[in-house]
Formats: C-alpha cells, structure tokens, sequence
C-alpha cells in the first residue's frame, strides 16, 4: 500500500448494509478526505445475539450490493480471515500490516452511547483517530457517551444532513412482511 494514504474503518454487522452505513462511509470520506472506507463486515459482533443474524455471505452480499462500483468502498471479510472478534484487534492487524496508512475508525453516533462496552475501548482510542458520524436519534450520543467523557480529544464529531435508515427496522419490516 502506499505511503500516507487515508483510510477509514467502518466494522458492524451489516444485517443488511443500509443507506445509512453509506451515508457514514460517504460522509467521513468528503469531510476527512479519506481515500478509502473498507467496510469491516463482523463474523458476530460479541455485543449482539446472534439470533436474526444473517449468514456472513449474505451480509457481505448486502454490503457489496450497496457499495456498488464505488471504488473507494471496499468490502472486506477481514475479521474471519484473521479471526477476529474485536475490532482492538483487527486494528493491530492492519496497523502491523500496512505502517504506513492512516487508520481512521467510524461510526454513526448510534455506536457511540455504547462503545465503553467494547473490549478494550481504550486501546482502539490509542491505536487510531475515531471519527463519529451524527445519526438520526442519536444527536446527543457525544454529550451523553462515557467514552467521550473520557477522552474526549480522540473524537471527531461529523455532523450534516442525516440518513434515517436503520437495520433494525429493516429486518422489522422483514418480519412483518413476512408475516403478512
């Protein structure tokens, strides 16, 4: 890879990939000026059931699916590769593997009320930037999050025009149709 290329980390489950997820990727790209996002799809995120999750395939489908030909996506099932479950660790990875690359972690700011419950939470605010996207519902996530409280100066917070998908109701709607 070459030297000082800008690449920020989107990692979730995808269960589907959304407008949402590419309002981020889209967003961080424009306002950081990264070249890339690689979209993290997660074998099984520890802090979600793995019940209603989608086959990885299917998910790294949907992402693929929403990414399109956009060249600056990337879709990646890293995490199985290496066999990661924590995105400490997937980091470590990529920053021994490509010294480098400016790593850039995101997330929408529904992520953010609860990222004191990753493992290792502080290590990833160590290893690289975060930049938070603002999302629907969730405005106050920086005001209210323990991790902000705690480290504050490792936080970009993006804010702008705001995409109201969600997975959740996505896979709601699913069911219901499907129960219809």
């Amino acid at each position: 890879m070459a030297e000082g290329l800008r690449i920020g980390l989107l990692g979730g489950s995808f269960n589907p990939a959304h407008a949402g997820h590419l309002y981020v990727a889209e967003t961080a790209i424009r306002r950081l000026g990264l070249d890339y996002v690689w979209f993290l799809v997660a074998p099984q995120n520890p802090l979600k059931p793995e019940s209603g999750m989608m086959a990885l395939e299917k998910r790294l489908a949907s992402a693929q699916t929403l990414v399109g030909r956009n060249r600056k996506l990337i879709v990646s099932d890293l995490e199985r590769i290496i066999a990661s479950r924590y995105t400490n660790d997937t980091i470590r990875v990529l920053k021994a593997r490509f010294p480098h690359v400016c790593f850039v972690w995101l997330m929408g700011s529904d992520n953010l009320e609860q990222f004191h419950r990753w493992q290792h939470w502080h290590d990833i605010l160590a290893l690289v930037p975060v930049a938070v996207v603002l999302r629907p519902g969730f405005t106050l996530a920086p005001l209210k999050a323990k991790a902000i409280g705690a480290k504050r100066d490792c936080f970009t917070i993006i804010d702008g025009r705001r995409n109201e998908a969600s997975a959740t109701a996505i896979r709601a709607g699913l069911a219901a149709a499907a129960a219809a």
